[in-house]
């Protein structure tokens, strides 16, 4: 990655108070669509989302503990083995960005003229976007200081679904880490929390 493009993506993540200071620590963090829009709706753009974290952890040092995928945004537990989250971070969003758009153009998506609207009105609010931007600038890193902290976070990501009412319990949601926690076959690999953990 180029100086500059570290520049920005470094940059890209500071918007907000929720700052990545520390590359090597464990941050929970969110990613989120612009304007809510529902793109992982369909199986074809988790899909990409998954390799892409999955790329990540072979090839970026990316050591992801948690993860949920909800139909406008996802939350990962992870920190960097190499101390390089926000550039891995911004690697991922640019290549998950591109992809995603270009399934959206070349697919047979019933949404396309609305959602690429909607992506071009987001890219031209902000000088720095080309013709499109998909993601929201921010990762919303909060740091994960304390076991305690850590559990409340980790509760948090895994309800999600629970809390849309897409299930009744967090490991029946195939698209979350919740299914590797409760002992369950999961789509992606994570390293697990030594910190006890069922569903009540």
């Amino acid at each position: 990655m180029s100086k500059a493009l570290s520049k920005i993506c470094y940059l890209a993540g500071m918007t907000t108070g929720y700052q990545i200071k520390d590359q090597e620590a464990l941050y929970y963090l969110t990613l989120q669509v612009v304007d809510w829009v529902d793109v992982f709706t369909r199986q074809c753009y988790r899909d990409i989302v998954l390799d892409s974290l999955r790329y990540c952890q072979l090839n970026k040092n990316l050591q992801l503990f948690a993860f949920v995928v909800m139909s406008n945004h996802l939350h990962l537990i992870a920190n960097s083995a190499s101390g390089e989250l926000s550039a891995t971070l911004c690697d991922f969003k640019k290549f998950t960005s591109k992809a995603i758009l270009q399934q959206i153009t070349e697919g047979r998506e019933s949404r396309r003229e609305w959602m690429l609207n909607r992506f071009e009105f987001a890219a031209s609010r902000h000088g720095r976007n080309e013709k499109y931007q998909f993601w929201t600038h921010e990762n919303h890193a909060i740091h994960l200081y304390s076991s305690e902290f850590i559990r409340e976070k980790l509760d948090y990501l895994h309800d999600n679904p629970v809390r849309a009412g897409i299930v009744t319990k967090p490991e029946d949601f195939l698209y979350s880490s919740a299914r590797t926690y409760a002992g369950l076959d999961g789509v992606l690999d994570v390293i697990e929390i030594d910190l006890p953990w069922i569903t009540y």
